[in-house]
């Protein structure tokens, strides 16, 4: 079970909303959805990316994730010291 992390930081960038997320092995976000799509990207450490019948390995290597509107997913830190940001626009999908 992942632990959950608080953003370090957050900020609105021409409309969309950024989440800054520092977390520890086993730290993250729990499962849970939305009503909006978000961009998921690692720039520290790695993490992994649970979502129905998929999980994805991503680290400063790897693409941004796109996770679906309405579509439950969990991300959770592999190592020490890693960073992961969300960004989001709520209000457009």
């Amino acid at each position: 079970m992942t632990v959950r992390v608080d953003p370090k930081f957050t900020f609105t960038y021409d409309g969309a909303q950024v989440g800054v997320y520092h977390a520890d092995k086993g730290e993250g976000l729990p499962k849970h959805e939305h009503e909006f799509a978000h961009a998921t990207l690692c720039t520290s450490g790695s993490c992994i990316i649970r979502k129905e019948n998929k999980e994805l390995l991503i680290d400063k290597m790897t693409k941004p994730v796109n996770l679906l509107a309405k579509e439950w997913h969990e991300i959770e830190a592999l190592e020490d010291g890693t960073v992961f940001i969300n960004i989001f626009s709520a209000g457009k999908y």
